[in-house]
């Protein structure tokens, strides 16, 4: 069973209460793939410069990460600057594409036949072109974010018809459908084709909606939060890796999918960067977890 994830990597400096940190690894890509190692083998299609560290790389493959997706280009790697004077939203200062800017993905035949696809907030364009490519797939998903609902919205409403599971927050499934209800925006995803609908709600947590089923889970509490960046991806990418273990999906697989996305969200924003989710024990990811199913009973 596997998961592939298609996104950026990125360089990123970020700005937040509790501190700062320069360069760090970040985007979809990374964060999603470093979440979901601990549920399955995870594979990874991205492009980054020849200034990628190589710490960044060695990460990636002592979580069991498959790098043969990735494209090594000369330039720089792509980089976001942000600042967050809240932990609900970030002020974008800066985003230089740089190799991200002529980014083709392209899959390896041995992830052509995976148990699952995620693909991450990138140009719908390229999630179409990474669709095209995949010869079979138990589970197929998208991320996006409101510039792509804004800017190109008939391409994202093709990728939304082509996946079973779609992800996205209040404000863009509000914007997507054009409905100010949470529920009848969900309804109104589902009636596109895709079986289910993932609503994340930031620190209250998420709705996952079908035609026939609504669950709602809280976010696992933290007390001290340094970094929200990456929080979406990396509760993207353990959901999307722990149902990849399930040619067949039920409610219950569903739920569990939504915790361990939950658990694995609060331990990347304790730290910044990746730092949160690196190095963790899936025995005490799965104490969390039992502590979300006591929760939510």
């Amino acid at each position: 069973m596997s998961l592939v994830i298609v996104g950026s990597i990125g360089l990123d400096t970020i700005s937040t209460p509790a501190g700062d940190v320069v360069d760090a690894l970040g985007g979809s890509a990374i964060y999603g793939a470093l979440a979901g190692s601990y549920f399955c083998p995870v594979n990874i299609v991205g492009v980054l410069g020849s200034d990628f560290p190589e710490t960044g790389l060695e990460l990636l493959k002592n979580h069991g990460v498959n790098l043969e997706g990735l494209d090594f280009k000369d330039g720089k790697t792509f980089r976001w600057s942000g600042r967050y004077n809240s932990w609900n939203r970030a002020e974008t200062l800066l985003t230089e594409l740089n190799v991200f800017g002529d980014f083709s993905p392209q899959l390896p035949d041995s992830y052509k036949a995976c148990n699952s696809l995620l693909l991450g907030n990138i140009h719908p364009q390229l999630q179409l072109q990474v669709l095209s490519q995949i010869s079979s797939s138990a589970h197929l998903a998208c991320d996006t974010m409101n510039y792509w609902i804004n800017l190109c919205p008939d391409e994202l409403t093709k990728v939304v018809q082509s996946v079973n599971i779609v992800f996205m927050n209040e404000d863009e499934v509000r914007d997507f459908t054009g409905k100010q209800d949470i529920f009848s925006a969900a309804r109104a995803v589902l009636d596109m084709g895709p079986e289910w609908v993932v609503v994340k709600r930031g620190e209250y947590g998420s709705i996952a909606v079908s035609v026939d089923d609504m669950f709602f889970a809280p976010a696992y509490p933290v007390e001290t939060v340094k970094d929200p960046t990456g929080a979406g991806d990396c509760f993207a990418g353990a959901f999307m890796a722990y149902i990849a273990n399930y040619p067949v999906l039920n409610s219950s697989h569903i739920r569990d999918a939504i915790r361990y996305g939950t658990v694995l969200a609060a331990m990347n924003v304790q730290d910044f960067s990746v730092q949160g989710i690196v190095g963790k024990n899936r025995s005490n990811i799965d104490a969390c977890r039992e502590r979300l199913v006591r929760w939510t009973r």
